[in-house]
């Protein structure tokens, strides 16, 4: 029985799934056609998440805030196996929105990049466009099961993409540890999401999968009682809060379960690494923000304030060791576990201005990763070497990308006027403040105290990442030109150079004028705060 669908959500995820299926059929040979369809999917992606992003009513979101309601818009809702209370449930809140888009970003410059590989063209784009779905499937997911579905999904062609077309020397190495480290994490999460579909239903009567539902269960205090008799000292938020969260964080890459992310990053081909940490990294922190603190929030208020000191090493430890790299994209690989960091931090402040922080820092760093490997990519199909020091003087050949990586570099350094800063600077106000939401955690609150520490601390992270950025910069792009060991640098393509001006628009239009998505991102965070007691 159908219960509302707007059909806007389905087809942005069925596109690229359907075309992913066209492509696999086609003749090996049709090489052109394939880059053309997977062009024209993800173009008409990115068009409908645009309408989905400009078209979201932030009053609307408040309005059902305000009446203690969740808020979903363009919803699509369709019981489908309603014995164990699975449904086809889409829809998109203020958080949810700038990752579909920010998918729909990474996904079509991915494309626009990869438009030079010959190597197996067909399979490349399937899979490409298999991943950009899964991504999509998670961030518009409502209901738990459809959720974890998409997200394994997007495991799947992640593993080909890197092993098939990924960097020789340490493609299947790579591949295989991202994939254990996954699929490891996400079990652990499982088990903690049935934990909690179990305990809600023996507790309502109603088994569901469904985010509103458990979610009602949570605003009941279902998952505030003891788990089990036999576990009556441990209530079933306290004891698998840390299961989902931190399982769904190896995704996110908080330390000490980082490991595979710079070596995947390294491995993958361009679009890939564009769409892995830009995108993919994102899947964890959101679904650990889901799953985790909306539905268990005296869990998140017990266990938060120790993991906040895990994301404080993913900040420091990930910048300095990016600052000792000589391989141009293990910079960027070690710089995303450093600014992932502060996504999960900024989740951890439990302050509606932190936690908005978080929210735009996932978009803001998600659409300069890309940047990043983008231009890296350009770089090394040219150079064909990665060593820094082996660089240099490519302005004088690669004018563009030089302007692109400066422009990602100074998004990355927080500077003001573009959205690093409009990002990480609520971030550390919010560290700063500190939770506000109980009386006797006043040792976590104030001047001084372990937040505010924390952020003292932190702030390190950014005086490092400016430090090997200007050495980037100045390394690669500056300097002399080596003519005879790189006598042929071919300018870059017109697909390079708009995949370029899409993704530096996105960083400067936010930094210009934060209220493009900082009110939508307070509509998503607000209700979470709510629930925390804030």
């Amino acid at each position: 029985m159908v219960m509302t669908f707007s059909g806007v959500l389905t087809g942005i995820l069925l596109i690229p799934l359907i075309s992913a299926i066209i492509i696999l059929l086609l003749p090996k040979e049709k090489k052109e056609e394939a880059r053309i369809i997977a062009a024209m999917a993800t173009g008409m992606v990115l068009l409908l998440a645009l309408g989905v992003f400009f078209g979201y009513s932030v009053d609307d979101a408040n309005a059902a805030n305000d009446n203690g309601q969740a808020y979903f818009a363009y919803e699509d809702h369709v019981q489908w196996i309603e014995s164990i209370g699975v449904s086809w449930h889409l829809g998109v809140d203020g958080i949810s929105a700038p990752m579909v888009l920010l998918t729909a970003l990474a996904g079509f410059t991915g494309v626009l990049i990869s438009w030079g590989i010959e190597d197996r063209t067909r399979e490349f784009m399937a899979f490409f466009l298999l991943l950009v779905g899964g991504v999509l499937g998670v961030f518009m997911a409502v209901d738990l099961f459809v959720l974890f579905f998409f997200y394994e999904l997007a495991i799947f062609p992640m593993y080909f993409l890197i092993v098939i077309w990924g960097w020789v020397k340490t493609r299947e190495y790579a591949a295989m540890k991202l994939t254990l480290y996954i699929l490891v994490g996400s079990v652990v999460a499982l088990i903690g999401m049935l934990a909690l579909y179990f305990k809600a239903g023996q507790a309502t009567g109603v088994y569901s999968f469904d985010f509103v539902d458990l979610q009602a269960a949570a605003k009941a205090g279902v998952f505030d009682e003891p788990f089990s008799p036999a576990w009556s000292a441990a209530t079933t938020a306290r004891l698998w809060f840390p299961a989902i969260f931190i399982g769904f964080g190896v995704l996110a890459g908080v330390w000490p379960f980082h490991n595979w992310s710079p070596d995947g990053h390294v491995a993958a081909p361009t679009a890939v690494s564009m769409i892995h940490a830009g995108v993919l990294m994102k899947l964890g922190a959101f679904a650990a923000l889901r799953v985790g603190v909306q539905l268990l929030p005296e869990g998140a208020k017990a266990h938060l304030p120790w993991i906040i000191f895990l994301t404080l090493i993913n900040v420091v430890y990930g910048a300095l060791i990016a600052m000792r790299q000589r391989d141009f994209k293990y910079v960027i690989g070690f710089s995303s576990v450093s600014h992932m960091g502060l996504v999960s931090m900024g989740f951890a402040t439990m302050n509606v201005t932190g936690m908005t922080g978080a929210g735009l820092q996932m978009f803001s760093h998600g659409v300069m990763t890309a940047l990043f490997f983008a231009c890296v990519g350009m770089v090394y199909d040219r150079a064909h070497t990665r060593d820094i020091p082996s660089l240099g003087g490519f302005v004088q050949k690669l004018p563009w990308v030089a302007v692109a990586f400066i422009i990602g570099g100074f998004v990355s350094m927080g500077m003001p006027g573009l959205s690093g800063f409009v990002a990480e600077f609520p971030i550390f106000v919010g560290l700063w403040d500190g939770p506000n939401f109980a009386p006797d955690a006043g040792w976590l609150t104030g001047s001084f105290t372990y937040y505010g520490l924390i952020a003292v601390v932190a702030a390190l992270g950014i005086i490092v990442t400016a430090a090997y950025v200007l050495r980037v910069v100045g390394q690669v792009f500056f300097g002399d030109f080596n003519r005879e060991r790189f006598p042929d640098v071919s300018p870059i393509t017109i697909y390079d150079k708009i995949a370029l001006v899409v993704l530096v628009f996105w960083l400067v239009a936010l930094g210009v004028y934060p209220r493009l998505m900082a009110p939508m991102v307070e509509s998503g965070v607000k209700p979470i705060v709510s629930m925390l007691g804030g």
